[in-house]
């Protein structure tokens, strides 16, 4: 009888042992329950693009002014956006949705901003939203944010978005690109 239990609790052991239960073990491991790849367009209202402006400063430091980001690294510029969503980098591309947020620049020595927005989807493939969240080091290439949730079809996801900044011109156009893994998908 004693060989019978200590053979079973040496199988619980080996199976916790093999289980989520060590942190960080199979997070590594495990693939995305869904991709996909957007790109959005930022378009700065600079006090002449009114018709195109997709963004708009809405707070500024005491030295600067709504319609020009501030001096060195934007510190203290705060953007409030609602741009389009394309499935490829162009501009005129059919739209499948509206990135809306924010995003302010948020250090005087390093240009790096922190971003919080959703995605919301307005076309026959998705419906509902994507919400993200976090630090964005604008000098990295790539960077990663956090997808904290979602609506509709994409209802409680969690996950990851890897951000490359596409394309700029000056300071009033950019383009992401925006790799999207997702990790719980419902």
């Amino acid at each position: 009888m004693g060989a019978k239990r200590f053979l079973s609790a040496l199988f619980v052991f080996l199976c916790l042992l093999g289980s989520s239960a060590i942190p960080g073990k199979n997070l590594r491991a495990r693939r995305p329950c869904k991709r996909m790849v957007f790109y959005f367009h930022d378009i700065i209202y600079n006090g002449k693009n009114s018709k195109n402006a997709t963004a708009a400063i809405v707070g500024a430091p005491a030295w600067g002014n709504m319609t020009i980001l501030a001096g060195q690294n934007h510190f203290g510029n705060m953007v409030v956006f609602d741009d389009p969503i394309t499935l490829d980098n162009n501009l005129h591309s059919a739209s499948v949705g509206r990135a809306q947020g924010f995003y302010l620049y948020d250090k005087r020595d390093i240009f790096t901003a922190w971003l919080g927005f959703s995605f919301v989807f307005n076309s026959t493939e998705h419906k509902g939203s994507i919400n993200f969240a976090g630090a964005d080091p604008l000098m990295n290439k790539k960077r990663d944010i956090s997808v904290i949730g979602g609506t509709g079809d994409f209802f409680m996801t969690r996950g990851v978005a890897t951000l490359m900044t596409d394309a700029f011109e000056g300071e009033v156009y950019f383009r992401l690109r925006v790799d999207i893994k997702l990790y719980e998908c419902w």
